[in-house]
């Protein structure tokens, strides 16, 4: 029972708009030995495509029957490359952090040598399609170019212009695009040594490229005509290809509806702007957003490319595009001559409000648009978010937002925002975050994939965060952090969400008593969400994370937190954790916690790991195919006579197990020690209906 390595060492106080550094150390493969090929099918032989039986449109790479009624209503349909047919290869399943297939969705890919293919069938009409991939890096770093030919209805329709300039990170927090990098904190320990390398002699050796990650990237195509279902895609690696290889993770294809048109209204072209983007439109975006006010009109972005390379401050306006396939604002972008007041220094296209402590912004209505942004590097000091600021009694719907470091960063006191069916993709860091004095705002039906940090958060810094709901939405493959991440804050709810495949440091659902957060106060409600290839292997601590966990690190957790009608799937590890960090383990604790009408499909290890002092209680929590014992009890690791400092109440109907029983068996409780720092893994059957 060993004791696990603290996270308060690498921990970092935030800045306004950016993220903390986070733990500095990470095991990979090579250096370990670990292999974590954990609750998924066998892949199918190469070259084969899909499994038996797999469904051709899936939900997070599952049988969308299993995630009904939860998640994000999207207009497209996903498909994923390895049930596809192909000649190429299949990579995966693999949940070992830095890898090509720990980080494809369902944690498997396609792929494909030059002159090698992946043929989709449609199930439905369609008239567009978005392409999840990854190519190379160029050896120096900083990305290549290779092509991708698309053929629909057995004619070819175009070729894609592939990139590897917005993916590929390399080294530690916050990060590198340096493959050959040396270590960016060698005063942080790292768990390839198990040492602080500038305090060690003779100094490790430490293997290059470092760490890499965010492999992939994604690519959208309007098809120009309506294909109908049945009709096949395929996507071809062209021979004389300058990427050694390309994978291929999945394919999103949908019916995009004509361009919206708003005749009564300022048009952005009669006030100057190019929808060739050859020319910058921020004047003329300023000039019509003036006209419009004094007129009381909407902003219209009728289709094009609108080139901006700053932030449009937006106040009491109402801007449409034309819809977020037809309309893209895209920047470069651009070093300032010397560093902002807030400390940025680069700049880039995104729509901001006004400052909180300037009043802030009201009666923002932004719909029907994408913001195509330029970071390809993380800067916490950077405000080159798409969309920022104080934005209150406002509407954001219908935006696509892709390659900026954070889809949406709000800094309160602000109240009464509402985001509705948005994509957001590939981002440095959080796809969304409500920092500081966020309340009665909510986030639903919007689809988060690819972030370089927590999916959707919300962050009491300062002042709580209140009476905010993040509904019915879909998070997948956040490779750094959680899906959904809870800091702090008062009456709060998580409901009907569906999170998928968090690769390392995080996991699905955490509730989290750090960064500098105010207290957990009022109620939590954490309900009827689907989370699924969760539960993964922290890579500091050397442990497995629960798909929620709950971490008290700078303070207790005490509110009354509701955990209702959730569904654990497919868990790496444990489905549920509790943890306190060891230096603080007797001084704080996790209360109050209640888990009712739960369900738990497959768990490497147990349902519950038990790492902190404190309690709580489960009603009809029931699990099967439990890889190891139901209750993982270390309590505070002090192993008193009297049993664990933490504490299982059973309300009654906590039915069905696996290996070793009943998953809460009498003899466990109340607080019977029953503590395997590192249990061996059983990797679970994938999903089934209940």
């Amino acid at each position: 029972m060993s004791r696990y390595t603290t996270h308060a060492a690498a921990e970092r106080v935030r800045s306004r708009a950016r993220r903390p550094a986070r733990t500095a150390a990470a095991v990979t493969a090579a250096a370990t030995g670990l292999v974590l090929a954990l609750g998924t099918p066998a892949p199918a032989a190469p070259g084969a495509g899909g499994g038996v039986g797999t469904p051709a449109v899936t939900r997070a790479a599952l049988d969308p029957a299993l995630v009904a009624g939860r998640g994000a209503k999207v207009d497209f349909a996903e498909q994923e490359a390895e049930n596809a047919s192909t000649d190429g290869t299949v990579i995966g399943p693999d949940r070992t952090a830095y890898t090509l297939p720990s980080e494809a969705s369902g944690r498997a890919a396609v792929r494909l040598k030059p002159g090698q293919h992946v043929e989709f069938t449609l199930p439905r009409a369609a008239n567009a399609l978005t392409v999840r991939y990854s190519i190379p890096d160029a050896p120096g770093g900083g990305g290549i170019t290779a092509p991708l030919d698309v053929s629909v209805g057995g004619g070819h329709r175009g070729t894609m212009t592939l990139t590897s300039r917005y993916s590929w990170l390399y080294n530690q927090y916050p990060f590198s695009n340096d493959p050959q990098g040396d270590l960016l904190h060698p005063d942080w320990w790292i768990t390839e040594c198990g040492c602080v390398p500038a305090a060690t002699t003779p100094a490790p050796v430490v293997d290059k490229p470092f760490r890499p990650s965010h492999f992939y990237d994604e690519q959208r195509l309007l098809l120009g005509k309506r294909y109908e279902a049945g009709d096949t895609v395929r996507l071809t690696a062209p021979r004389g290809s300058a990427a050694a290889w390309t994978v291929i993770d999945l394919l999103d294809t949908q019916l995009v509806a004509p361009p919206h048109i708003e005749p009564r209204a300022a048009n952005v072209l009669a006030f100057g702007a190019d929808p060739t983007g050859r020319r910058d439109a921020g004047d003329a975006f300023d000039r019509a957003i003036a006209y419009a006010r004094q007129r009381h009109l909407k902003v219209y972005l009728p289709p094009g490319t609108y080139q901006v390379n700053r932030h449009i401050v937006v106040d009491d306006v109402t801007i449409v595009g034309a819809g977020n396939w037809y309309t893209i604002v895209k920047g470069h972008q651009v070093t300032l001559d010397t560093p902002a007041p807030d400390g940025s220094v680069h700049t880039g296209v995104g729509f901001y409000g006004k400052d909180a402590a300037d009043g802030g912004s009201h009666h923002v209505h932004l719909s029907g648009f994408a913001v195509e942004g330029d970071v390809r590097e993380r800067i916490d000091t950077d405000q080159v978010n798409a969309v920022g600021g104080a934005l209150s009694d406002s509407t954001i719907d219908g935006l696509y937002l892709h390659h900026t470091k954070v889809g949406m960063w709000f800094d309160g006191p602000m109240t009464r925002l509402r985001i509705t069916r948005d994509v957001i993709a590939d981002q440095i860091a959080d796809g969304l975050n409500f920092h500081t004095g966020v309340t009665g705002s909510t986030v639903s039906d919007t689809f988060v994939r690819n972030t370089g940090d927590d999916g959707l958060a919300m962050w009491s810094e300062k002042t709580g965060d209140a009476r905010n709901a993040f509904t019915h939405n879909t998070v997948q493959s956040p490779v750094l952090a959680n899906g959904i991440a809870l800091y702090g804050g008062t009456d709060n709810r998580v409901t009907g969400n569906l999170v998928a495949d968090p690769v390392r440091e995080g996991s699905a659902i955490q509730v989290g008593s750090r960064f500098g957060a105010q207290p957990f106060t009022g109620h939590l409600w954490i309900t009827d969400n689907t989370t699924v290839r969760s539960g993964p292997f922290e890579l500091n601590w050397k442990i497995g994370l629960g798909a929620i966990w709950f971490y008290a690190l700078e303070r207790d957790i005490d509110a009354d937190v509701q955990v209702t009608g959730d569904h654990f799937l497919d868990n790496s590890y444990n489905a549920i954790m509790l943890v306190s960090d060891f230096p603080v383990k007797d001084k704080y604790a996790i209360r109050g916690v209640h888990f009712k009408d739960i369900r738990v499909d497959g768990t490497g290890t147990s349902v519950l790991s038990a790492r902190s002092a404190g309690s709580a209680s489960f009603e009809n929590v029931d699990a099967r195919n439990v890889g190891a014992v139901g209750i993982n009890n270390c309590g505070a690791f002090n192993f008193p006579s009297t049993g664990a400092e933490f504490a299982v109440r059973d309300l009654g109907g906590n039915d069905g197990g696996g290996t070793t029983g009943p998953w809460m068996a009498s003899w466990e409780l109340p607080n019977t020690i029953t503590c395997d720092d590192r249990p061996p893994v059983i990797p679970p059957p994938a999903p089934a209906p209940w």
